[in-house]
């Protein structure tokens, strides 16, 4: 009997950036764009950019890169070629037809790896919406071609349905999906609503992706939510509440990753996800300290918080992973000014998060009030809402009813 090989190999990628200004933050692009696609189940055989004085409109690198990027794919048999920027349709199409291999860009790898990772309804949602904007954006270039050729890498997800899909189709389903998530962003915001008349404080986790917010989530929380060292880990938000020793409560939502060339598009279908943030009392960022460029993700951290409208929040900085190369001094712990604090900490191995939670309770009690009251016997319903709201420090019972000393939100005050 005849035996046939099933497995499906890997893809072996070529990647190509262009270093305009700086070549070390070039260097720094592609190892991540590496990283991304080894999540996507990529092999990486090389990297390369070319030094120009601006990417070439019309086929991103020159002449001669083609002609040596040419050779490198016939010798080393590559399957897919990855460029580190954001492709245009004439770029795509002239890069495919001149090197003869499959061309994507950051971009498609990125909605690749949110096509695997999308768990909920509103995640496939939000990942078809994106991939589909990006399909409609390159029709033009593409002619008519209307798919990426072959399968692999760029091709999962519910976006990749219908490859003979025309730009009216595309628009058709884009409205579809547009109302669809427009329901699931009302539901949201009904949840929301339920939970800020609750007067339970949000802290937003965020960060870089692969900071380790996953993983402070399951520790502070016993989430058990997917926690790898792998970018992207995780993609759709989780909402998880902790409670003090006090009785204090506060609820913990992790969110996506940031990355660098983030595109607005992809940032546009998120946006209800990201948005998670604009509404959270406290913004917890994670930042992956035995990176190198810890700083530089910092900085892309705080300027898609800044594209989304969110500022004006107390800020606590986690420099996480701390229990890495701790003796060698590889470590990157700085100072955050845009933060009330800056704390080390291992999400990991639970070293530093006391420091944090009492650096979060200082926060948490600094927008509270405290009230001395004695309430009828009547009215005792109201004791219940000051304990599920803030914090209750004395209770007696008296002829005249009940007399408490508690700490509440100063936005209930008037309620209680």
């Amino acid at each position: 009997m005849d035996l046939f090989e099933t497995e499906v190999k890997p893809e072996k990628l070529l990647l190509v950036g262009v270093s305009v200004n700086d070549e070390e933050d070039t260097k720094r692009s592609l190892a991540e764009l590496a990283e991304l696609c080894k999540t996507a189940g990529g092999v990486v055989f090389d990297s390369i950019y070319q030094n120009r004085e601006q990417i070439h409109p019309g086929t991103y690198i020159g002449k001669g890169k083609i002609a040596e990027i040419a050779e490198i794919i016939e010798e080393a048999d590559i399957d897919t070629v990855v460029c580190d920027d954001e492709l245009s349709p004439a770029q795509l199409r002239n890069l495919n037809d001149l090197l003869g291999a499959k061309v994507i860009d950051r971009t498609i790898v990125i909605l690749d790896i949110f096509a695997m990772r999308a768990q909920t309804s509103e995640g496939k949602i939000q990942v078809e919406l994106a991939q589909l904007k990006s399909r409609a954006a390159r029709l033009i270039g593409l002619r008519s071609s209307l798919s990426r050729l072959g399968g692999g890498i760029g091709t999962r997800g519910p976006g990749e349905k219908k490859l003979e899909m025309d730009r009216r189709l595309i628009r058709e389903r884009i409205s579809v999906l547009a109302r669809e998530l427009e329901n699931v962003k009302k539901n949201r915001d009904t949840t929301r609503r339920k939970r800020m008349e609750s007067g339970v404080p949000l802290a937003c986790i965020v960060g870089y992706t692969n900071a380790g917010k996953s993983t402070l989530l399951n520790t502070l929380t016993n989430a058990d939510i997917l926690s790898e060292d792998k970018l992207f880990a995780t993609l759709d938000p989780t909402t998880r509440i902790y409670e003090f020793e006090d009785g204090g409560q506060v609820l913990f939502t992790d969110t996506v990753g940031f990355i660098s060339k983030l595109p607005h598009h992809l940032v546009d279908a998120f946006r209800s996800t990201l948005e998670e943030a604009k509404y959270a009392d406290i913004i917890i960022h994670v930042v992956d300290s035995s990176n190198p460029y810890a700083d530089k993700q910092m900085d892309v951290v705080y300027k898609t918080l800044h594209m989304l409208g969110i500022s004006g929040k107390p800020v606590i900085t986690l420099y996480n992973k701390c229990d890495r190369h701790e003796d060698d001094g590889t470590l990157n712990l700085g100072h955050d000014q845009n933060s009330e604090a800056t704390i080390r900490v291992s999400a990991k191995t639970g070293f530093g998060l006391d420091e944090f939670m009492t650096k979060l309770k200082d926060i948490i009690n600094s927008r509270m009030v405290t009230i001395e009251k004695t309430i009828p016997y009547s009215d005792a319903g109201k004791i219940a809402a000051i304990r599920s709201k803030g914090t209750l420090l004395c209770e007696e019972y008296k002829e005249d009813g009940i007399f408490i000393k508690a700490m509440i939100p100063s936005d209930v005050y008037i309620d209680i």
